[in-house]
């Protein structure tokens, strides 16, 4: 460029704005407000310019209804059934209430900071989890793409527990219930009880045999089970339709789906409390064992318990907040959903340990009631003196106290004796420790303390369309953290989308429904979120704070919100978040080491559960779920980092619709300013190179300083052109 170029710079600068001229001449009169934008020339050589601050993209986008429909999505997405059945047996197998204290540290360390970060960054952004990152970064965009297979993998299997809720449901309209009673066999002559029932418990005969027909090794599919393929089937459908619409379809659905389960809780805590032995089981469950709260494992598992119920990672978060306007107040969002995500919990707590507390009490009632015909025995039989028996004791009619009474002394005068009497200690406290989680806790333990329940069908019926509930919550999240991503990024119809999404997800899933669909549940559970999903967050916590900086960030945050977010955030997001995380990860990664590779399998003769290794094939499924989650990250980074994809070429530019037209952002064409307004290429057009950069301002829009990274805020392209596909890669 020669010396003296004032000339040629003013020349040029005017050649573009009667260029802008020119295109704006061109636009529909009725365009009141592109009427109302004008083209600024930024004389800050090299400055990063906000591509999506005040453009006609927000105006366009679906919004919530109401901040009410809002918060009960994301309450719905991160409240599911981890909440009900994970919380309550980590909070009793660690320390019953002393677990509280951990799990509230690293809620406040962790939890609400992570949880905030990925409010801000989709409310700020407006995309969802792939656009998000491939604008703070695109040699990150593969976090994204990551978070879309995660949550793909998970609705596969999480959907499945829906089904298996669903068959529950469909079942509990009669009296008795199924799983009341051991199901009788006849043959010629005579009629039995079924050996498999008679050695395990109607419940677990009824799950494992009668729901579930199980195999006995995950390499024996067994073929399809019809009725888990008909629920799975009439799962995926009501995803299907819920989601079809997007917000404006599932938003509605919140309501009932959102707000049913707490209803259900406090009707169960209610009765629950009226039941004999409910407040044992409170009791017991609240008492701080304060020395086992010191273990590094229980900090672990609270970490960990913390991180999943949020849904931290998935893609979800994001997505729902991306359908926020710009000025939401995200940090109240993010402190009250985390408070009502662990009141939650704490509810569940409640209802789960009244019920359980009344069970064991049966259980312990029925105890006393054979071991007290034992002891009668003996004293007749003469192995036993009547003198050692008090004289207040009633067999008849003997309580848990009197039956322990006698058990101790019976213990000391028959010290040697004692173990041939084959007399047990019924204890509530033996029963209440026996810890139970996931299914087992659902559809065996609670199912069997509903059987006792006055009106047992109508419990089981609420029961189990909560469970229903809380899942399709959690799973509008998951498959919105699918569907939102690419249809920002590749601009596809979202009703089309949804149906493909949803009929893969169907077909793949019917390995869950083999016979042994119930181990690869246990796989999937197992390996396919939970290294991928903490590698994720710990790439979004890097790239906001590393990659955008956390002084933009917190300047963003400050215009959005109105405020200067507490300092506590950034130092939570600058040091302490990261930190916990990566020792997050590496204990996950040594407790996956050292935890031997395998699965629960039940064996019909002995009607218990045996652990299995897992298969040599069985073993590449699971690395190739963690791989597979994860890959994309490298991918995407390698792809940018070698350029291997022609930016050039306008395929990968940003594209927004607007009103039928297209605002498209070339990608990589620094230097080129002219090039940008003639539509000509780089090599067709000579450029000055002015190191300026041509953005449109919205009147009333304050302007911006902040970009995506490099390659972005060059300038627009305006045209007058059908629909074209948008990629925000």
């Amino acid at each position: 460029m020669p010396k003296n170029s004032k000339v040629v710079k003013r020349e040029l600068d005017d050649e573009v704005i009667e260029s802008v001229k020119d295109l704006l001449s061109n636009e529909d009169s009725s365009d009141d407000a592109f009427k109302k934008s004008e083209l600024m020339v930024d004389d800050q050589e090299e400055k990063d310019v906000d591509v999506e601050e005040g453009s006609d993209v927000e105006d366009e986008r679906p919004a919530w209804n109401s901040k009410l429909q809002y918060i009960l999505a994301q309450v719905g997405f991160s409240v599911g059934l981890g909440n009900v059945w994970r919380f309550p047996y980590l909070c009793q197998k660690n320390g019953g209430g002393a677990y509280l204290v951990p799990y509230l540290i690293l809620l406040l360390i962790i939890g609400i900071p992570l949880f905030f970060l990925e409010l801000a960054v989709g409310q700020r952004i407006r995309r969802g989890s792939i656009g998000v990152w491939n604008y703070i970064s695109p040699k990150l965009g593969g976090i994204g793409f990551a978070s879309c297979v995660v949550c793909f993998f998970v609705a596969l299997y999480y959907n499945v527990i829906i089904g298996w809720s669903l068959f529950y449901f469909s079942q509990s309209f009669q009296h008795p219930l199924p799983w009341d009673q051991c199901p009788l066999v006849k043959n010629a002559s005579h009629t039995f009880v079924e050996p498999e029932c008679e050695k395990s418990s109607a419940t677990t005969y009824y799950w494992y045999r009668e729901a579930l027909n199980i195999s006995s090794s995950l390499s024996e599919s067994g073929g399809l089970n019809w009725k888990m393929t008909i629920c799975l089937l009439a799962a995926w459908v009501m995803v299907c339709l819920a989601m079809i619409k997007g917000i404006q379809s599932s938003g509605k659905i919140m309501y009932f789906s959102s707000l049913f389960p707490y209803v259900v809780l406090l009707c169960f805590l209610i009765r629950g409390l009226l039941l004999n032995g409910s407040v044992d089981g409170i009791r017991h469950m609240f008492t701080p064992k304060l020395e086992i709260m010191l273990e590094p494992k229980v900090w672990r598992e609270a970490a960990t318990q913390v991180f999943f119920a949020l849904g931290l990672g998935f893609g979800g978060v994001i997505a729902f907040s991306s359908y926020n306007k710009r000025d939401n107040n995200c940090h109240f969002d993010a402190v009250l959903v985390s408070f009502i995500n662990f009141f939650t919990s704490v509810l569940a707590t409640l209802v789960v340990f009244a019920v359980l507390g009344f069970k064991a009490n049966i259980i312990n009632e029925k105890c006393v009631t054979q071991n007290s015909e034992k002891i009668l025995k003996l004293l007749k039989m003469g192995n036993l003196s009547q003198d050692m028996i008090p004289h207040h004791i009633n067999f008849s009619s003997i309580t848990a106290e009197d039956y322990n009474l006698v058990y101790d002394i019976i213990q000391k005068v028959k010290e040697e004796q004692f173990d041939s009497l084959g007399l047990k200690s019924c204890q509530i406290e033996d029963e209440l420790d026996k810890a139970v989680q996931g299914t087992g806790l659902a559809f065996i333990a609670f199912t069997e303390a509903m059987t006792h329940f006055p009106a047992s069908p109508f419990w089981s019926v609420m029961f189990f369309l909560m469970l229903v509930n809380l899942g399709l919550g959690s799973m509008f999240g998951t498959i919105e953290g699918i569907i939102t991503p690419i249809v920002d990024t590749f601009k596809v119809r979202k009703e089309i989308l949804t149906v493909i999404c949803c009929l893969v997800a169907f077909f793949i899933g019917l390995i869950f429904v083999q016979r042994s669909g119930n181990y690869f549940v246990t796989m999937f559970d197992d390996y396919s979120a939970t290294l991928p999903l903490l590698i994720v967050v710990i790439l979004e916590n890097i790239a906001v704070i590393r990659i955008y900086g956390i002084d933009k960030f917190m300047e963003d945050l400050k215009d959005m919100l109105g405020f200067s977010p507490s300092q506590y955030y950034y130092y939570m997001w600058k040091y302490v978040s990261p930190f916990v995380l990566l020792c997050l990860l590496v204990a996950s990664i040594v407790q996956m080491g050292l935890s031997p590779p395998g699965y629960n399998a039940w064996i019909e003769d002995t009607a218990m559960e045996e652990f299995h290794s897992y298969p040599t094939w069985g073993m590449i499924v699971c690395i190739s779920l963690m791989v597979f989650a994860i890959l994309p990250v490298p991918i995407v980074f390698m792809v940018r980092r070698c350029n291997l994809i022609d930016d050039s070429s306008g395929s990968l530019a940003s594209v927004s619709y607007k009103r039928g037209r297209i605002i498209k952002e070339p990608v990589n064409l620094e230097g080129d300013n002219t090039s940008l307004i003639h539509g000509k290429s780089p090599s067709e057009v000579p450029s000055p190179n002015f190191g300026k950069n041509i953005y449109r301002k919205q009147t009333g829009s304050p302007t911006l300083d902040t970009a995506p990274n490099g390659r972005y805020g060059i300038g627009y392209l305006m045209a007058d052109m059908p629909d074209m596909p948008e990629s925000d890669l």
